[in-house]
């Protein structure tokens, strides 16, 4: 079952974090619809793994958040000291790492999916307690 995403993107009274909060709620839920589909028949996940895919959404959807904070604002940012590197650079390098584990840990690049075998639905196995 696909997470109630406001529960995660709160809601926020200043217009600014709750537009960039209802963009958080779509990129998350996309990529939701878009991979518990083909990991629930390439490996077998339920429910018990959602709480990792659901982390893996709001990667994507702080990446995103991230990157479009660089590009309206760019790399550098005028800051009290002078010109400093946008924050989002360093938050979306963060979120990237966590990323590629998940992605690792859940089979979604094309190496990562080689090592993982789709699970028996062939129902004359009876199975190790038969």
């Amino acid at each position: 079952m696909e997470p109630n995403w406001i529960e995660v993107f709160k809601f926020s009274p200043d217009r600014a974090v709750e537009s960039a909060n209802v963009r958080c709620r779509d990129v998350a839920s996309e990529e939701w619809r878009r991979v518990v589909p083909v990991l629930e028949v390439a490996a077998g996940i339920g429910e018990v793994d959602h709480a990792t895919v659901k982390d893996l959404c709001v990667c994507v959807a702080r990446i995103d958040q991230a990157e479009r904070d660089l590009s309206e604002r760019g790399l550098l940012v005028s800051a009290e000291r002078g010109t400093v590197k946008n924050g989002a650079a360093t938050i979306a390098a963060q979120y990237r790492t966590q990323l590629a584990r998940y992605i690792r840990e859940l089979g979604l690049s094309p190496s990562a999916r080689g090592a993982i075998t789709a699970p028996d639905t062939d129902d004359d196995d009876p199975g190790i307690w038969d």
